[in-house]
C-alpha cells in the first residue's frame, strides 16, 4: 500500500509565482555513476552532464480539480540531474531525475514523501529582493543564490560550455517528464508535466553557494546558465509505471 501511494497516484496541479533555475556543467562519467539504471545523462558535446537546482515559490499545490483553499504554498529547492530513458518499447525519453528536495514547511515535506520519491526536507528558507537584486538562501540548507539587477543584455556565466543563450535554453527546463527508480522491482515510474506559457528570461548570478551539489563530490561544477519564469500555472500527470530488465 505504501508504495502504491509513492507512484504519484493522481493528478496534481500548482501555480508558481516565481521559478528560478541555475544549471551546472558536471563530468559527464561522473554523473553517470551516481545515476540508478536504466537512467543515462543528458549530455552536451558528449563531455557534460548537468544537474540544476529550481528555486521555486509554489501556491495551490493540489490534486487536479480541487479548490485552491486545499492547496498547499510552500517555497522548494529542487535538486535534479537532466537525465534520458530508453524503455525496453524503443521510446527515448528525456527528462529530470529527482536528487534531492527542500522546502520551508513540513506539512509539504510529509506529503512530499508519503506520493513521491523526491526526497523531501524541511529546511530555513530566507528570500530579500531590494533595488532590483534577489537573494535567497539557507542556513540548513548550505545554500545561497543572489541575482544581479536586470539589465537589457545579461551574458552567459564564466566559463559555461554554451556559446548561446539558445543553447543553454536546452538544458534550462521544464522538460517533459520527471523519472523514479525502484531497481529492486525492476521498474521505472514516469510523471509528465503539464505547462502552458513557459518562457524563461536569462538572468545574471552575482554570486551563490550550493552545498548540497559540493557534497557529491563532481571534479568539476561549472555554472552554465540561470534563468527565471513567473505566473505559470502548472500541472502534472497521474504516474505510470514501467518495467525494465536488469
Amino acid at each position: 500500500m505504501l508504495a502504491w501511494l509513492k507512484t504519484h497516484p493522481f493528478a496534481v496541479e500548482a501555480f508558481f509565482e516565481h521559478s528560478l533555475v541555475l544549471t551546472f556543467a558536471v563530468p559527464r562519467a561522473e554523473l553517470a555513476a551516481r545515476l540508478p539504471a536504466p537512467l543515462v545523462p543528458d549530455t552536451f558535446s558528449d563531455d557534460w552532464g548537468f544537474v540544476a537546482v529550481a528555486l521555486v515559490q509554489t501556491r495551490h499545490l493540489r490534486p487536479k480539480g480541487f479548490p485552491t483553499w486545499l492547496g498547499q504554498d510552500f517555497f522548494l529547492l529542487g535538486y535534479r540531474a537532466f537525465v534520458r530513458y530508453h524503455s525496453p518499447a524503443g521510446k527515448r525519453l528525456r527528462g529530470l531525475y529527482i536528487l534531492r528536495s527542500e522546502t520551508d514547511q513540513r506539512r509539504m515535506t510529509a506529503l512530499g514523501n508519503a506520493f513521491t520519491h523526491y526526497r523531501y526536507h524541511t529546511i530555513d528558507i530566507a528570500q530579500h529582493e531590494a533595488n532590483g537584486a534577489r537573494r535567497i538562501a539557507s542556513r540548513q540548507g548550505n545554500f545561497h543564490v543572489e541575482l544581479a539587477p536586470p539589465t537589457a543584455e545579461v551574458a552567459l556565466p564564466a566559463g559555461s560550455p554554451f556559446a548561446t543563450w539558445a543553447e543553454a535554453r536546452r538544458f534550462a527546463g521544464p522538460l517533459p517528464f520527471t523519472f523514479s527508480v525502484d531497481a529492486e522491482a525492476g521498474q521505472v515510474l514516469i510523471v509528465e508535466g503539464m505547462r502552458e506559457h513557459w518562457q524563461p528570461q536569462p538572468v545574471a548570478v552575482a554570486s551563490y553557494h550550493v552545498g548540497f551539489f559540493e557534497q557529491l563530490g563532481f571534479s568539476q561544477l561549472q555554472l552554465a546558465n540561470a534563468f527565471m519564469v513567473q505566473d505559470i500555472p502548472y500541472s502534472w500527470k497521474k504516474g505510470r509505471t514501467e518495467q525494465w530488465h536488469h
